[in-house]
């Protein structure tokens, strides 16, 4: 009989921030799963941010290197960052697939990206939960915030910034919160538990959690920031200003650290709370499940913070993936191996002891079983990862990473052999290895890195006009680091 498959994909999760994978937040629920999982070292995504993550993931294809629809239009929010495009009518994801194959199909999660109108990612799926309130999430129309509350968040570089109405909208969306449950990672945990209990029965089902935590603001209760930097009685940043970390001091910044690794705590808990119910119902048993995200995020290093394209360093890049799947024989181990987001589309399907039939998919997905790398005598099935975000481009293989610019300039290259912290650019010192990787780079990009054409005037006056926040969120087309 074929498996259920649950798929979690956090939002933000920086890999150096789980414990399993050496790192510094409290994950015990996450590091419990990884005992029983395939861990798995070498995991990026093959774009950036949100959208187009999540377009490769739920497809099978491959995103980068961003060629548009054409359709710039109204109404879709950040329609000017490459790749960030609804699900194409000629896609097909991996919920129609389950659908398909008989199963019960379900989308639970407060990543309101992708239940704003005309995205597309509810296709397929019998059932979807929408937990309000995220961000910019269009929840509350009134500032329901005192403008005292508000500048308890803002350094003075970030008074009268996009910054300051994030802050005053998203405190105005969570303004009725009365207890931790109340929180998003709990209501979005809660949510994947009722419906496993309502669903469990099903001969076979599908679920796909999104958590948008821990992405900013990070305000989880204050217990779980006092894990991290008790006794802190200065400004209180939850959301960075993307770009040059030089608006914080050294105190603030381990402030917004200690907030940052409290969410991750706090989603770590409630995830818990979700696997309780998974081995209550017996699923463990019957179940494969796989945990990913889908990329981190920048606190100071390399003097950045936020989510800023030029900075495709690890803390950045990085990201955790484990996979569980019942009775299997390699729990808790490591695997080498460049894998990436896509590559989940052909290996959960296959996982569950499905096929796809050439009629049902009307192409060949770019990704491949990464599942193959857990089973003995397997080798790597690639020798190297890309990455692209917005106009910068990474490379990355056992000896170098090179960061540049999509036509090859502003290089950045390090010898990761011998420089792990990647402190020494390298790059005017071997201009052959630059030239060299940046083809690899084309190649995966289809032989050419082709230019990315602008929205119409229009468009741009739009989103200007009503949006407000294009130059100030993602300072992408010029290098931020120092």
């Amino acid at each position: 009989m074929p498996y259920n498959v649950i798929l979690v994909v956090i939002d933000s999760l920086r890999k150096d921030h789980v414990g399993c994978y050496g790192g510094i937040a409290r994950t015990p629920n996450i590091d419990a799963l990884a005992k029983e999982s395939v861990i798995y070292e070498d995991a990026y995504p093959e774009s950036l941010p949100t959208i187009p993550v999540r377009r490769g993931l739920y497809t099978g294809k491959r995103i980068f290197p961003f060629v548009p629809s054409g359709r710039f239009a109204k109404g879709f929010p950040n329609v000017f960052m490459f790749g960030w495009e609804p699900l194409r009518d000629e896609d097909v994801t991996l919920s129609e697939v389950f659908k398909l194959k008989g199963y019960r199909t379900a989308l639970i999660g407060d990543n309101y990206h992708l239940f704003e109108p005309g995205m597309n990612f509810n296709r397929g799926f019998d059932e979807w939960i929408f937990v309000r309130g995220q961000e910019w999430d269009k929840y509350r129309s009134a500032a329901l915030v005192s403008e005292e509350e508000v500048r308890s968040h803002l350094t003075p570089a970030l008074k009268g910034t996009g910054v300051e109405r994030l802050v005053r909208h998203y405190l105005s969306n969570v303004k009725f919160r009365r207890s931790e449950e109340d929180w998003f990672a709990p209501s979005t945990f809660r949510e994947g538990a009722r419906w496993l209990e309502e669903n469990a029965k099903q001969q076979n089902f599908f679920l796909a959690l999104e958590p948008f935590d821990p992405h900013e603001p990070w305000d989880p209760p204050q217990e779980f920031v006092d894990m991290y930097d008790p006794g802190y009685s200065g400004v209180n940043v939850i959301t960075p200003k993307y770009g040059t970390a030089d608006y914080l001091t050294p105190a603030e910044l381990k402030h917004m650290r200690a907030n940052y690794a409290g969410e991750v705590t706090l989603v770590d808990k409630w995830f818990g709370i979700f696997m309780q119910k998974f081995y209550e119902l017996g699923l463990d048993k019957n179940t494969v499940l796989a945990v990913i995200s889908d990329h981190g995020h920048q606190l100071g290093e390399h003097n950045l913070t936020g989510k800023v394209a030029s900075g495709l360093y690890p803390e950045l890049l990085d990201i955790p993936l484990l996979i569980r799947a019942p009775n299997a024989t390699n729990s808790g181990e490591r695997v080498s191996g460049y894998v990436y987001n896509h590559d989940l589309f052909v290996t959960l399907i296959s996982m569950a002891g499905l096929r796809v039939n050439a009629g049902e998919l009307s192409y060949k997905p770019d990704g491949i079983n990464a599942w193959d790398l857990a089973e003995s005598n397997k080798g790597a099935a690639r020798d190297h990862a890309t990455s692209a975000f917005m106009n910068y481009l990474m490379y990355r293989d056992d000896e170098y990473w090179m960061i540049t610019d999509r036509k090859g300039n502003d290089v950045r290259l390090y010898d990761i052999s011998n420089d792990k912290k990647m402190e020494r650019d390298i790059s005017i010192q071997a201009p052959d290895v630059v030239r060299g990787l940046y083809s690899r780079i084309a190649s995966d990009a289809g032989g050419t890195i082709p230019e990315i054409p602008a929205p119409p005037e229009s468009i741009r006056n739009w989103y200007e006009k009503l949006y407000l926040r294009l130059k100030l969120f993602f300072p992408c087309s010029k290098r931020m680091s120092a």
